[in-house]
């Protein structure tokens, strides 16, 4: 079963390094922990072209999912969606339900005083323009829905960029759909630290360990400096027992730290 997904962030923002792409490091690690893979994360700006293109190239590498962040909201610069249905090939127009969700937040929004009654503004309308075909989720935080569409077997939705109303629709409505298509895999990691060994001696005790055990990725993070090294291992590895992921990753590193050990160093353990 297929169960790679790929997630494309846009934003003029995150280009020129005004904001620090956050959304990436927590959906790969939601992804991950679910039981799928993140392959690729790609960043794009505002601009409808470059959407419709980076979209379409992760739709020809046939993942399963493909989760974008930002560009929902009412400004000119929202153009996600339009990005998508001119990926698809699709109009855009208004979605009835997308709208009614939207409406119900403005009148909560009177509601509570936070402003006045009326109609919608196409600003505000804006936000429930859909490709055609596609499907609105609620937002529990912010106004804008998210969107999901299908295309060739993959499965995209769109997320909001803004990082509370991204996390709280993914938990909500999209964390029970991925894990579902995870079929039962499981992800288990941790991690250690070591001192007074380099890397570089390092290199070929962890080829050594990841070749006597096949199903176990260990990844070296230097943490130090070459004169004073210190160096983070983290070790991970999906099983569809729990217990089986637990063991593979005990082996690996009760013989890592034995090299470890044997080149002098010294070990601690750290939270993953």
């Amino acid at each position: 079963m297929n169960q790679s997904v790929e997630i494309i962030c846009v934003g003029n923002e995150l280009l020129i390094g005004k904001t620090l792409n956050t959304n990436a490091q927590w959906l790969t690690k939601r992804v991950t922990t679910l039981g799928l893979a993140a392959h690729r994360v790609t960043v794009v700006g505002d601009d409808i072209n470059e959407i419709s293109i980076a979209i379409n190239e992760a739709i020809q590498r046939s993942p399963a999912f493909i989760l974008t962040t930002g560009g929902l909201g009412p400004t000119f610069d929202d153009k996600t969606l339009e990005g998508l249905a001119k990926a698809l090939g699709r109009k855009i127009e208004v979605n009835e339900e997308a709208l009614r969700m939207v409406n119900e937040k403005y009148l909560r929004y009177a509601r509570e005083g936070r402003m006045e009654a009326a109609e919608l503004t196409p600003p505000q309308v804006k936000m429930a323009k859909l490709p055609d075909g596609s499907k609105p989720l609620p937002n529990p935080i912010g106004t804008a829905p998210a969107v999901v569409a299908e295309r060739d077997n993959v499965t995209i939705i769109a997320l909001p960029g803004v990082p509370s109303e991204m996390e709280s629709i993914f938990d909500e409505s999209v964390a029970s759909v991925l894990k579902k298509a995870a079929n039962g895999v499981t992800f288990f990691e941790t991690s250690i630290e070591s001192s007074k060994v380099m890397e570089s001696a390092m290199a070929p005790l962890i080829g050594k360990v990841m070749h006597g055990n096949p199903h176990v990725y260990i990844k070296s993070h230097p943490k130090g400096t070459e004169r004073v090294p210190r160096i983070e291992f983290h070790l991970s590895t999906t099983s569809k027992d729990s217990t089986t992921a637990r063991k593979r990753v005990s082996k690996a590193l009760f013989e890592l730290t034995e090299l470890i050990q044997e080149k002098g160093g010294k070990i601690k353990a750290i939270k993953s």
